[in-house]
């Protein structure tokens, strides 16, 4: 998928604020982040949509990301949060979740988590998830064209984190339309992002209402996933406060709804538009597993996270002040020129490094190893069943500068 032009082209830089919903109409404006690694990589940006709020410095190359990654003493999740844009989650919920948190208290809470996420457990659950992924599948048996998005994407990765969470099997639409709400608020609902905040917050109120009614339950009658261990975890002697353990129910099923089936998708389109492309995983899928790190280089799930600066600094020769936001751009950062060769190219042999699971640091991406175990799973069993699919009409994006995943896919099998 090339990138395709977008108004902010011809702007003056002074002019250009990279957040503002006309850049966003079909996914992350491209040419803008282009254009800006090469004038200007440390750009700063009036929020024009939210004119009560501060700008920002928009980071677009992956040294930049990298370096503001590594130093959480200098940019700091904490002071305020880890999401900058259109967002309505409130500061102190967002600092409930540990990717809204700073060391010390960041470390203890993120060690809980990783027992449910190392390695060797997530390929416990491989057959699990192909099973899955394959009954998704053969309900298309005997259709001639689905949408990707809604027909397999969604149900599939619904109901992996829905089985690690202990969510019902028949309520996975619902807990998904909460959180497409919640994370892509703004998306249609006008002309620019203005409305998105309250609509998130309505959203979440009912994920925190469902959440207790789960937490409540687990108190009185223990089981095996992940929201039990949430309930009675213990960190240094202590359990977790009832906020805590709403936001880290939220994390994850917000981060399993989203991540994976935003770059399947978008990875499914790029296939069938390149399709040589597809033929050479068809024909041998033991390249799909660097044919994942080539769509998650170029459709990471999630467009930006924040860091607040906590003294004076400097990045790429600009100074910035003390509490200053700073947006680190991945749909920027992993097409950087100085890093990938014709970064715009589309090449499933390319099996590249990347910051779609952010820069390194702390705040690397616990669900890294889920999240490549199911896009294989899901690139494998498609492309088994429908080598040669192709688009049956227009996609259409969400329109957001936060998550970055397709709205709708319709395909001919």
């Amino acid at each position: 998928m090339e990138p395709t032009s977008t108004p902010g082209t011809e702007q003056s830089l002074e002019e250009l604020s990279v957040s503002d919903s006309e850049h966003w109409q079909d996914g992350p404006p491209l040419e803008v982040f282009k254009r800006l690694r090469s004038e200007c990589p440390v750009h700063w940006s009036e929020m024009n949509e939210f004119p009560e709020e501060a700008g920002y410095w928009g980071l677009h190359k992956a040294e930049h990301i990298r370096e503001v990654s590594l130093d959480w003493e200098t940019f700091s999740s904490q002071v305020g949060g880890c999401v900058g844009l259109t967002h309505g989650i409130p500061l102190e919920l967002m600092n409930s979740m540990f990717i809204g948190m700073d060391p010390p208290k960041h470390d203890r809470i993120k060690r809980l988590f990783q027992r449910g996420f190392t390695p060797k457990r997530i390929a416990e659950h491989e057959d699990e998830i192909r099973e899955i992924t394959i009954r998704v599948l053969e309900g298309l048996e005997g259709r001639e064209s689905c949408d990707l998005v809604t027909d397999v994407a969604q149900p599939a990765v619904s109901r992996v984190i829905g089985s690690f969470m202990g969510i019902p099997e028949d309520e996975d639409a619902e807990w998904a339309a909460l959180m497409n709400t919640t994370l892509g608020a703004g998306d249609g609902n006008g002309d620019t992002f203005a409305e998105a905040p309250e609509i998130a917050v309505e959203a979440l109120a009912e994920v925190f209402q469902r959440c207790k009614v789960m937490v409540e339950e687990r108190r009185e009658n223990p089981t095996d996933d992940l929201t039990s261990v949430l309930v009675h975890a213990e960190i240094e002697g202590e359990k977790l406060a009832d906020e805590e353990i709403v936001m880290g129910f939220f994390l994850l099923v917000a981060a399993g709804n989203d991540s994976t089936k935003a770059t399947y998708t978008s990875g499914m389109r790029a296939l069938i538009e390149h399709p040589e492309q597809m033929k050479l995983l068809a024909d041998d899928p033991s390249l799909i597993p660097g044919a994942v790190e080539e769509c998650l280089r170029m459709f990471p799930a999630f467009a930006h996270f924040r860091r607040t600066t906590t003294r004076e600094t400097e990045i790429g020769g600009q100074k910035i002040g003390a509490g200053e936001k700073v947006i680190m751009w991945y749909p920027s950062s992993n097409r950087d020129e100085d890093v990938y060769d014709d970064p715009d190219h589309f090449d499933v042999l390319r099996n590249p490094e990347h910051q779609a699971f952010g820069a390194g640091g702390r705040h690397f991406c616990l669900g890294t190893a889920l999240a490549r175990l199911e896009l294989r799973l899901l690139f494998e069993e498609t492309l088994k069943r429908f080598p040669a699919m192709t688009l049956d009409g227009e996609p259409e994006h969400v329109v957001s500068p936060f998550v970055n995943q397709m709205r709708t896919l319709p395909v001919r099998l």
